[in-house]
């Protein structure tokens, strides 16, 4: 049996050959996306360069596998009840399934808060509050305020079950749509995000297929398209826990810069690793997921440069050249550094340093609190210390010389040392740019997945 798999990505069209039966990756091809046009014609095109390439001339696949993110991910805005709790909840339900939570509002919005979110205009509103018989009034009034918007997003209802009768009726009367699932918390400090979580893929499902031509493609597969972060997501989960018959590789961080975004994964307890160590806010998921909108190598790449500090800089003359490049690179998108020259020093810069925010942001808070028993710590999030591996996945890594520079944007930090990020990992590299694939892949054949995935990812040292 032969397998293709694709990922649509927004940039590019990345494909995957695998020979089951011989056990491994006959070829791999990238076009650029033609979002604008047909997205078809980017798959076609990058199957043409897959099929010239030696030992896949006559390659025809039996099944094929799909994820995209070409459309873009959701736009949305989550409302709770207490900042710390169900605001923090619903941030952690969209996080894994293809949304980006744009602005999280607490209590009774407000009419000031209302227009906010008609100016945000989001694809989707996830609206939590309240432990299931606990407060329901919020929730409803949020409810209320809500269909008094005059925007055409869908709402996600994740809190109290008691008001959902009365929350079902508020928005049939104002003919707006709603999807009623599970409460995200329905005890104090007690996570359930999966329905939620969920809800929000099956919107993202739905999204993705409106990018033009993709419907085309989902014709050719009896396989659903999923988002490519799930795909990803579902390959780092494999390479930690390994299958029924291979071993896993344990806890791992994982990053991926994209020309756009940059994606932390975390697959690890994030548990104390110090002693006398309190846990403060709500427990994080094993398996985490964090999407950074302003921090990418092209289209955010002004984000990077306005977040850094002097002390970030060797020099003045250092400051320059980088925001010149950066210029010209947010001008050009296109434009690649030449192997060997400075500008290629300061693309492992700012790469490093997306990476630094990115994981900094992923990672969890260490404070010193003093207590009627001495100094103790605590921990809000999740304590990624102990981790002993960290993987670069994507373009900018794979492509880089010395990959293992902008992968040190990782590692802990004394200038912040409340950051609990890695202290001593090694370094790993997607070498053939698979994970999507074999997340993918994963669906039909776990063996094999974690067979070709351990395999191309290589450690890597400086």
């Amino acid at each position: 049996m032969k397998v293709l798999t694709v990922d649509i990505g927004s940039t590019y069209t990345k494909l995957t050959a695998i020979d089951c039966q011989k056990r491994r990756i006959m070829g791999t091809s990238q076009s650029f996306t033609t979002i604008d046009e047909d997205v078809t014609i980017g798959f076609n095109k990058a199957f043409r360069l897959l099929t010239s390439q030696e030992g896949c001339e006559d390659f025809e696949y039996d099944k094929l596998l799909v994820c995209s993110s070409a459309a873009g991910g959701l736009k949305m805005v989550a409302l709770g009840l207490v900042p710390d709790l169900t605001a923090k909840a619903a941030r952690t339900a969209a996080s894994n399934a293809g949304a980006k939570v744009v602005k999280t509002f607490a209590y009774e919005i407000s009419g000031g808060e209302q227009q906010e979110i008609y100016d945000i205009n989001p694809d989707l509103v996830l609206l939590c509050g309240g432990t299931d018989g606990g407060n329901k009034e919020v929730i409803i009034a949020n409810a209320r305020r809500l269909c008094n918007i005059d925007r055409p997003f869908t709402t996600i209802v994740a809190g109290n079950k008691s008001a959902n009768d009365d929350i079902a009726r508020v928005f049939k009367e104002a003919g707006k749509d709603c999807v009623i699932t599970e409460n995200v918390m329905p005890e104090f400090n007690k996570l359930n995000i999966e329905p939620a979580r969920d809800a929000i893929r099956q919107m993202f499902i739905a999204r993705i297929i409106e990018a033009k031509g993709l419907n085309k493609i989902q014709v050719k597969t009896p396989y659903k398209i999923i988002p490519t972060p799930l795909a990803v997501l579902q390959a780092c989960e494999l390479l930690s826990k390994g299958t029924e018959r291979q071993q896993g590789r344990g806890d791992l961080l994982a990053v991926d810069i994209g020309g756009a975004t940059t994606d932390v994964y975390s697959m690890a307890s994030g548990e104390p690793t110090i002693d006398n160590t309190l846990m403060k806010g709500l427990p994080e998921p094993w398996m985490k997921r964090t999407v950074e909108g302003d921090l990418g190598m092209r289209y955010s790449l002004k984000h990077v440069f306005d977040q850094l500090t002097r002390r970030d800089f060797r020099s003045e003359a250092h400051q320059q050249k980088v925001k010149e490049w950066v210029e010209l690179c947010s001008a050009h998108p296109s434009t690649l550094a030449e192997a060997g020259s400075e500008e290629e020093l300061i693309e492992e810069f700012l790469g490093r340093s997306a990476v630094a925010m990115a994981v900094e942001r992923h990672c969890g808070r260490m404070a010193d609190v003093y207590t009627p028993m001495g100094l103790m710590h605590t921990l809000e999030g999740k304590d990624l210390m102990g981790v002993p591996s960290v993987i670069g996945i994507g373009g900018v890594v794979r492509n880089s010389r010395r990959p293992v520079e902008i992968l040190r944007g990782s590692v802990y930090d004394v200038n912040h040392a409340e950051c609990t990020k890695p202290t001593h990992p090694k370094f790993y590299l997607d070498s053939q740019y698979i994970f999507a694939a074999m997340g993918l892949l994963r669906t039909i054949d776990e063996e094999l997945a974690f067979e070709l995935l351990d395999k191309n990812t290589i450690e890597i040292t400086a």
